[in-house]
């Protein structure tokens, strides 16, 4: 797996919400296969594929109207680039991490 390959599941009642921790990564890992867009539903995912890039300390995309439970699974540098972007960008618990031989998962509460 492609050290900068990504996957973000969200879950939470907003698309807003989803739209708005999604950009927060792209700041870090370029534009997601797509957007979340469905308006029903409460899971919404993520993929990033792109270079990750370098940068300076994020700016917030927006802010969360509620409560988003966060899983990043991925290359061990990757989730960590992730969870580091997050948690500089929202109020953020950790909820845990379970590691493989090639991925890392973990999961992240984001506070509005």
């Amino acid at each position: 797996m492609p050290d900068t390959q990504l996957t973000v599941t969200l879950s939470g009642e907003d698309v807003g919400d989803a739209r708005v921790v999604v950009r927060a990564l792209e700041q870090t890992f370029g534009a997601p296969d797509e957007l979340p867009s469905d308006e029903k539903a409460t899971v919404h995912m993520a993929t990033f594929t792109g270079e990750a890039r370098a940068g300076d300390s994020p700016t917030v995309p927006g802010h969360l109207s509620a409560p988003v439970a966060v899983t990043v699974q991925g290359a061990p540098g990757a989730v960590r680039r992730a969870s580091d972007t997050l948690a500089q960008a929202f109020t953020t618990r950790d909820e845990g991490a379970a590691s493989g031989d090639q991925e890392q998962e973990r999961q992240l509460f984001l506070e509005p």
